[in-house]
């Protein structure tokens, strides 16, 4: 070791001297601490990949057999006797010009790809940009010139001291010179949960990529970059190709191997294959986000809708045709006119496609989109670092907020404001003198020592300000209190350096407490611990008297220190914090990992009440999410009265309400069963007064969050937010639909396992993340409304148009660029509207809550008869109103009639007015209601305009437009902005007179339920849904089963026990139905067979929502147990308002 510390030229204890041309020297010799990111794709290749859709495929294909055909003449004279096929054509000698429609559609479509790439192209970059500066914000104590410096990963040289500490996530690999009780978690290497206790001596390796869960200590960096454990792994991957899909994913090796079970950003790169990647790369995989869901399964249903018209719409087209021309004109099939006949073909089959394109709404996952990067990239600047796009619209859907007290509620600057110290208790800080000198000078040291050395006081930034904290913030109220008591604690530290320290039990959440052993000049050893007052009260024996003499310290005397001190400091929402020591002799040693033992009989010092203020701006922010419908429960490691009293500053409790506040222990009591295992049932009762939740463990926390999002309590299953700053808080982080990391205080494993950063560590910033989440779901049904309607016009205006006079009004590249202003311009124009705060004030929408409401439909179908009627009527007597000639039933390449421009000209218009209605969903009169906020949208609309106006005065033979004058465009303009008039009347009628609409909202709310039946893509389907998928297979089984045993059942009760009482017994349903072997742990003992059919229901509840049994195949046979066990309440006492009524009738 001694050799290899001279062989990278440093002394330990100042590290490296900082010197830039020695640390550039070692990047050059050692390398960087950075992995190179995989190169983005280039812009060809977004073009290649957006050139694999499907529609415009065929459209392609369509478009090159009608240019073919459009070159070929037919021989001869014999045409005539093709009849009217060819008529007309001639005449105009326009025949030439018979390329350009099957040019236009291609020039069309190679517009479509290049604004499909360039989205894609500069969502990447965004992605890029987001990554890059989640990776700066990730910083590693490094000692430099004997200072301890903040230093970004990135800039880490081998050779460096870096001191590690409990939380962080390892950037390099290193030695160990000097550790406390360090224990590292290394399963993300070797997939092993144990910790393992490392030491100098023993085990001195630390690799990169593992998490530091206990204990402190110093390490010198040996490997970075790529030559780090986690950076060879990095490059094993990378030597596949689709390896190296993963490895981009996975957030650059600053994050670690931990990177590697981390969910990479959604869709960073798009395309089908990564959406594989990204499943087998997060493991741990939410489920899908609501809106996803609810889309993907919209956007299926439409696209079957268009292609069975489009289907139709050919079909039709060529029955017409050749019952028109073959059976009432009896002409014959003759050779030389099939190219002529083919061109028709193609032609219908061309208008078939354009309707497909026009009713397959390719728009929905680009606003989805553009509005997520949107909102991130605000986000940031609302202090919300987005990790998962999909974190920031989950959010919108919220129910509760299981928020931390400490520096999220409160300001996370701790400071001693009172004290309990030689028998007095003190409400302000002491003067020095009236304590004994003896114990001050035992209490200096003890908050001196037994506190982690990273932790500091420093003078403040600005002139007046306050000091500066480094480190725990709890230690620093303690050091604090040291220099109140004008005492200085860097003295004492020198005297007993951190490597002099004999043994140091670090703090954990477990212990809640932390001691340190110092060996003393007669070589005895003393040990001075500190923590949560009741746990170490609980330990002392002693207490230092008025004269700082020891006394006897009962359990008596305890309970009236914990009613006289205790509590009045908890209750003015301080954090009790008790300091203790004892002394041991030199012979015999004691047996230092005894821990209970060496932790007891110790003398208590003092007990210090620390403050710690509610931020100013958190009531207000938990009065807007209370009005937002969202419950804030505050979930702490603090004493009782102390969360209490916050939980009353902040107005998460109002006096005189029906809540509970409960500490961890009553809570356990309350949801385990004689067995100790936790049931659903029991955490129903609980969850939803619950609104402080005291001393707890991260195991509660966890356990609170899960019963909360797998509760059938309410109709909406629960959406479930959580904050969480420490290691310990990782798995609730995870189970929670988002997690909130501090960016501050916050440890690199909670960063880890949350989907949002709060770079300030504020409530606040939460409520401005709902309000984004509320405002990317109304952007989405804002597009969705205008795009429907189009849709829904567009598709049937070419189908009925096309049936009637063999054409339709709309061409191929109309409908193509009407596509374009539909689906690209209007969702980056709806899109991007910037949130109010009237998004607060109504409730979260839920679950199973219909994408489209019932408002919205009545807009849909509403906006669509006026534009059909329209339409309908300038098609069939325009001509007449115009006085212009018709454009029906116009022969092959005919010139582009008036008629028909006058058509897709009011066509486009009412669109564009349409767009300005759609800005606004909940029946709002206003709709240009703060229209001048968003100037994307304003340019847009007028953009589109202009466009309209050269392609219908210029746009000629590919566009099929003929110019208009002035007055007819006045006239599609009027019938534009009719729009707005008729926007005003929809609103006017009432939902309630428009019964049918009801029925279509629950309709959408039927097909959300049975997600799985819908959604065709396998990868797709989340594990719920999976479960519920092989659950069907069973139904028919279990249910047979199940009516066999409901008749038994009420054969026994009709019969057998009449008076008796009915005996219990130990089997459930399902326990009976199962497999011993499938139980799962949370099963349900001592439920009745035959007594009270609820209750047995409610097990099967809890069963259907336990994760999942430890073998794939037994999940099965578990969901279709639980389904069928449902269905047996049904049958038994079938309630109509139920939802297993529900799944009953539409299964």
């Amino acid at each position: 070791m001694k050799s290899w510390v001279s062989r990278v030229s440093l002394s330990p204890p100042a590290g490296l001297t900082g010197d830039p041309a020695d640390l550039d020297k070692r990047k050059d010799v050692y390398g960087q601490n950075l992995i190179p990111p995989k190169k983005p794709k280039t812009f060809l290749q977004l073009v290649w990949e957006a050139l694999q859709d499907v529609t415009l495929i065929i459209l392609e294909i369509a478009a090159m057999i009608s240019l073919g055909l459009s070159f070929y003449q037919p021989p001869g004279e014999g045409s005539e006797s093709c009849g009217a096929a060819n008529a007309g054509a001639e005449d105009e000698g326009e025949a030439e010009a018979g390329w350009i429609e099957g040019a236009a559609i291609l020039l069309s479509v190679v517009c479509v790809v290049l604004v499909t790439a360039f989205n894609d192209w500069s969502k990447e970059k965004q992605f890029r940009g987001l990554q890059s500066r989640i990776e700066q914000e990730q910083k590693f104590q490094v000692v430099r010139g004997s200072q301890v410096i903040q230093l970004p990963v990135a800039d880490i040289v081998v050779g460096d001291i870096a001191q590690i500490k409990y939380g962080d996530l390892l950037p390099a690999d290193g030695i160990l010179i000097q550790g406390n009780d360090l224990k590292i978690d290394e399963s993300s290497l070797t997939g092993e949960s144990d910790h393992v206790r490392k030491s100098a001596d023993k085990d001195p390796m630390l690799l990169s990529g593992t998490h530091v869960m206990e204990g402190s200590g110093r390490m010198v960096v040996t490997a970075v970059g790529v030559n780090s454990q986690t950076g060879i792994i990095f490059t094993l991957l990378g030597a596949g190709g689709e390896e190296e899909e993963k490895k981009e994913k996975k957030v650059k090796k600053q994050d670690g191997a931990a990177a590697m079970e981390m969910q990479p950003l959604k869709s960073a790169e798009g395309g089908e294959a990564d959406e594989k990647e990204k499943k087998k790369a997060s493991v741990s995989k939410k489920e899908k986000s609501v809106l996803q869901g609810k889309l993907t399964k919209l956007a299926v249903q439409i696209g079957k809708a268009g292609l069975v018209m489009s289907a139709i719409t050919v079909i039709i087209l060529v029955l017409y045709f050749a019952i028109d021309n073959f059976v009432l004109q009896k002409r014959q099939w003759l050779p030389e006119c099939t190219p002529i006949y083919i061109q028709y073909f193609v032609k219908f089959f061309i208008i078939g496609v354009t309707v497909l394109v026009v009713a397959v709404p390719e728009g929905l996952p680009l606003a989805v989109t553009i509005s997520l990067a949107y909102s991130v990239k605000k986000m940031m600047k609302d202090n919300n670092l987005v990790r998962h796009l999909d974190a920031c619209e989950t959010m919108g859907n919220a129910t509760a907020i299981c928020s931390d007290k400490t520096g999220t509620l409160t300001t996370n600057r701790m400071t001693a404001v009172q004290c309990y110290v030689g028998d007095v208790h003190y409400k302000v800080i002491p003067d020095p003198s009236s304590i004994p000198p003896k114990t001050l000078d035992i209490l200096v040291s003890a908050i001196s020592i037994n506190s982690a050395y990273t932790t500091k006081i420093l003078p403040p930034d600005k002139e007046g300000g306050l000091p500066k904290q480094v480190g725990n913030k709890t230690e620093c109220g303690l050091l604090g209190l040291v220099l109140d008591l004008k005492r200085d604690y860097q003295s004492i530290r020198n005297q007993i350096p951190e490597e002099k320290l004999y043994k140091v039990y670090t703090f954990n959440s477990v212990r809640k407490s932390m001691s340190t052993v110092t060996k003393l000049q007669d070589g005895s050893f003393r040990m001075y611990s500190k923590g949560a007052s009741e746990i170490v009260l609980k330990k002392c024996s002693r207490i230092l008297n008025e004269v700082g003499e020891q006394r006897v310290f009962r359990p008596r005397d305890r309970d009236d220190m914990v009613k006289k001190v205790i509590e009045p400091m908890a209750c003015d929402g301080l954090r009790t914090i008790c300091v203790a020591y004892r002394d041991f002799s030199a012979d015999p040693e004691p047996n230092w990992d005894d821990e209970n033992n060496i932790v007891s009989d110790l003398t208590a010092i003092c007990v210090v009440g620390i403050e710690d203020p509610v931020r100013p701006e958190v009531p207000e922010a938990i009065r807007k999410c209370q009005r937002a419908g969202i419950t804030v429960r505050m979930v702490t490691g603090d004493n009782i009265n102390t969360a209490r009293a916050i939980a009353i500053k902040c107005g998460i409790i109002h006096p005189g309400e029906d809540f509970l506040c409960i500490d961890g222990k009553e809570f356990n009591r309350r949801i385990r069963n004689e067995k100790g295992e936790v049931e659903q049932e029991r955490i129903d009762k609980v969850w939803p007064k619950l609104r402080v939740l005291a001393r707890s463990s991260p195991t509660d926390k966890h356990t609170l969050v899960k019963g909360i999002i797998d509760s059938t309590l309410v109709d909406q299953r629960q959406v479930v937010a959580v904050t969480g700053d420490g290691t310990n808080d990782g798995p609730a982080l995870k189970k929670a639909d988002v997690g909130f990391a501090m960016g501050i205080a916050g440890t690199d494993v909670a960063k880890e396992a949350s989907d949002i950063i709060l770079t300030d560590d504020n409530f606040t910033s939460i409520v401005k993340a709902v309000m984004w989440g509320r405002n990317v779901y109304d952007s989405i049904s804002k597009f969705l409304q205008f795009q429907l309607t189009v849709n829904v016009v567009a598709v049937i205006v070419a189908f009925t148009g096309a049936c009637i006079t063999q054409d339709s009004p709309l061409k191929a590249v109309q409908m193509l660029w009407v596509n374009l202003i539909m689906d690209t311009f209007a969702s980056l124009a709806l899109a991007t509207e910037p949130p109010t705060e009237s998004l607060l004030m109504r409730k979260p929408y839920g679950r199973n809550k219909p994408l489209i409401s019932s408002t919205m439909t009545k807009n849909i179908l509403g906006h669509g008869i006026y534009q059909l009627i329209i339409i309908f009527t300038l098609l069939f007597v325009g001509e007449q109103i115009f006085d212009i000639d018709s454009g029906r039933n116009a022969p092959l390449h005919s010139p582009p009639s008036e008629h028909y421009t006058i058509i897709f000209n009011t066509f486009v218009m009412m669109q564009l007015f349409n767009e300005i209605n759609a800005r606004k969903i909940h029946g709002e009169r206003n709709v240009f209601d703060g229209i001048f906020r968003n100037p994307i949208f304003c340019s847009i609309v007028l953009g589109t305009f202009a466009i309209q106006i050269v392609i219908v005065q210029f746009g000629g033979k590919p566009f099929s437009c003929s110019p208009l004058d002035l007055e007819k465009w006045m006239w599609c303009v009027f019938l534009g902005l009719g729009e707005l008039v008729w926007g005003q009347v929809i609103s006017s009628i009432p939902n309630s007179k428009l019964r049918f609409l009801k029925g279509a909202g629950q309709l959408t709310q039927k097909d959300d339920m049975p997600e799985e039946e819908m959604n065709e893509d396998q990868e797709e389907i989340d594990h719920a849904e999976r479960e519920l998928r092989r659950g069907q297979i069973l139904w028919f089984r279990g249910l047979s089963r199940i009516q066999t045993q409901i008749r038994v059942v009420n054969a026994f009760r009709s019969s057998l026990y009449e008076g008796l009482e009915k005996p219990e017994s130990r089997t459930s349903i399902h326990n009976f139905m199962t497999h011993p072997e499938f139980r799962i742990e949370d099963s349900t003992p001592h439920i009745p067979l035959i007594d009270d059919t609820d209750i047995d229901d409610e097990a099967a509840r809890k069963n259907s929502s336990q994760p999942s049994s430890p073998n794939k195949n037994n999940n099965a046979i578990d969901s279709g147990i639980n389904l069928t066990t449902d269905t047996s309440k049904s049958a038994a006492s079938s309630s109509p308002g139920s939802p297993l009524h529900s799944l009953e009738t539409s299964l």
